[in-house]
This record gives structure tokens, sequence and C-alpha cells, in this order.
């Protein structure tokens, strides 16, 4: 098994994409390949950048990507936050409340893997 999927932030965000899939599903069908498309693309590209950059093998770089990992976790929960202001999900508490604990898990492996390369 590799070593990325031992970590629990990794397993938390595929918990994640799972729960995504099934809320972009109860979208309106106008939305298919609109926001439902980006929305899954922004939740599928976390745990995949952080698969990328531990796949890297250099301290550094596992950083950079862990960082495009945050990037995307705060686009997906903006793209959340417009689905509710449009209407097309009236409950989006347990979904923020999952990217913002996803949220603290990246910001502290980011900062325990910056320690470890001074």
């Amino acid at each position: 098994m590799a070593q990325y999927k031992e970590l629990k932030v990794w397993q938390k965000l595929m918990d994640l994409v799972v729960d995504i899939y099934e809320t972009v599903n109860t979208l309106p069908q106008i939305e298919k390949f609109a926001l439902s498309d980006q929305i899954r693309r922004s939740a599928v590209s976390i745990p995949s950048n952080i698969a990328e950059g531990a796949g890297r093998n250099h301290t550094k770089e596992f950083i950079q990507f862990l960082y495009i990992s945050l990037g995307s976790l705060y686009e997906l929960q903006t793209q959340l936050e417009i689905a509710k202001r449009v209407g097309y999900i009236s409950n989006i508490a347990e979904l923020n409340n999952q990217t913002l604990e996803i949220e603290k898990m990246l910001n502290a492996l980011i900062t325990s893997m910056k320690k470890s390369i001074l």
C-alpha cells in the first residue's frame, strides 16, 4: 500500500469525495456540465494531489502539492457556497464541517512537513 493511503487526511478526503458525488447527484440536470462538474473536479483533485505529491519522493515537492490540495479545498468550499446561494443545495453544514476539519489537517501536515526539512 502506498504511504499516502495511510494519511488520515487522505482517507477523510476519500470519504468527502464520496459525499460530494452523492450531493452533486441531487443538483438539477442543467448543472450537469457546469457547477456540478466543477465541484466534482475540485473534490477529486484534493486527494489526487496528495497522492501525486507523495509520489515525488521529495519533501519540498510534497509540501507544494499539499498547498495545491489546500487551494483546491478552498475552491470546493467556494463552489459549495455558490450551490447553496443559488438554491441547489439547502444544507451544506456537514460538508462544510468536513472541509474545515480537512483544512486543519492539511495545514497541520504542511507545518509538520516544513519542520522536518529544517
